[in-house]
C-alpha cells in the first residue's frame, strides 16, 4: 500500500481561511484609511494657523497645536443660539419621525385591509421622486401658510412619514409572530394600545435606526434652513458655518474646527448606539415566530 502523503502547509484549509481572513482584513484597513484621511484632514487643519494653513508643501500633522482656534471660532458669532436653534428641530424631527413612521408601518404589516399592499407600493414609489422635483411647491405651500422664517417647515414634514423609514420598520415588525397582537386583542387591547406598549419595544433596534438618521439628517440639513429661515437669530449650525466662507479669503482654521464640534454629536451618537444600529438596519432581524 502506497503511504499517505500529509498535504503542504500552504494546502491545508486553515492556511486558506487565513490568508483569506488576512487579505479582507488589509482590505478593510485600506478601505478605512481612505475614509478616514479627509477626517484627519479637517482635525488636523482645525488646529494650524493660518501661515501654516497657507505654507505649500502642506503639512500632515501641525506644527503647533492651536486649540485656541476652537474657542475663538465659536465667539466669532452666535454659535451657542444656532446650536441650540439646530438641536431643537432635530430633536423635535426625530420625535416626529419615530413616533409617525412605526405608527404607519404598524398598519402595514399588522392591519389587514383591502388595498394594503397596493398603498403600500404607492408609498414605496414616491421614494422615486427626486427631492428637488418637490421643492418649489413645497416652498409655495409654505409661503401661503405663512410657515416661511419659521422652524414649521423644518419640523412638520417629518410627522408626515418617509417612504424608506416606513419601509425598514415595516419590514422589521414583520418578522414578529401575529400571535402576539392576536393574544392582545383577546384581552381587549386596540391597535394603538398594541402599539405602544407590544410593538414599540419589540422594535427598539429599528426604531434607533429610524431616530439615528433623521437626526443626522435634520442636524446636517443646509438646504432647508437656507430656504426657510431669514432671521440670523434662527440660523442653524449648518448655516452659521457659511460665516466663515469671505468672498476674497477663507477663514479655515476656523471653518475646520466649526466643522468639527459640529461632527462631534453625530459621530457620540451612532458611537453609543451602534449596537442597536446594526440590528436595526438588518431587516431580517425581527423576533420570529
Amino acid at each position: 500500500m502506497s503511504a499517505v502523503t500529509e498535504p503542504k502547509f500552504y494546502e491545508t484549509k486553515k492556511f486558506k481561511e487565513n490568508v483569506k481572513h488576512t487579505f479582507v482584513t488589509l482590505l478593510l484597513i485600506a478601505g478605512s484609511t481612505l475614509i478616514l484621511i479627509p477626517l484627519w484632514w479637517m482635525i488636523s487643519t482645525s488646529l494650524k494657523s493660518p501661515a501654516e494653513i497657507a505654507q505649500y508643501p502642506p503639512t500632515l500633522f501641525p506644527k503647533e497645536f492651536n486649540f485656541s482656534n476652537y474657542i475663538e471660532a465659536w465667539q466669532t458669532a452666535p454659535f451657542t443660539r444656532w446650536a441650540l436653534n439646530t438641536l431643537l428641530i432635530a430633536s423635535l424631527g426625530t420625535i416626529g419621525s419615530v413616533l409617525v413612521n412605526s405608527l404607519v408601518a404598524y398598519g402595514f404589516a399588522k392591519i389587514r385591509f383591502e388595498g394594503r399592499n397596493t398603498l403600500f407600493v404607492i408609498v414605496l414609489s414616491t421614494m422615486l421622486i427626486p427631492g428637488f422635483v418637490t421643492m418649489v411647491p413645497q416652498y409655495i405651500l409654505f409661503s401661503k401658510l405663512g410657515w416661511v422664517n419659521t422652524y414649521l417647515p423644518l419640523i412638520v414634514p417629518a410627522f408626515l412619514g418617509s417612504a424608506f423609514f416606513i419601509f425598514l420598520l415595516r419590514q422589521f415588525m414583520m418578522g414578529i409572530p401575529n400571535e402576539l397582537i392576536e393574544a392582545a386583542i383577546l384581552d381587549g387591547a386596540g391597535h394603538l394600545q398594541i402599539w405602544w406598549h407590544i410593538m414599540l419595544p419589540l422594535t427598539k433596534p429599528a426604531l434607533v435606526t429610524v431616530a439615528i438618521f433623521s437626526f443626522n439628517g435634520a442636524w446636517n440639513d443646509l438646504l432647508g434652513p437656507l430656504l426657510y429661515i431669514n432671521d440670523e437669530s434662527m440660523y442653524t449650525l449648518q448655516i452659521g458655518l457659511q460665516t466663515f466662507k469671505g468672498t476674497v479669503q477663507t477663514q479655515w482654521h476656523y471653518l475646520m474646527a466649526m466643522s468639527v464640534t459640529v461632527l462631534l454629536p453625530v459621530v457620540l451618537l451612532f458611537f453609543f448606539f451602534q449596537r442597536y444600529f446594526i440590528e436595526g438596519s438588518n431587516i431580517a432581524s425581527g423576533t420570529k415566530g
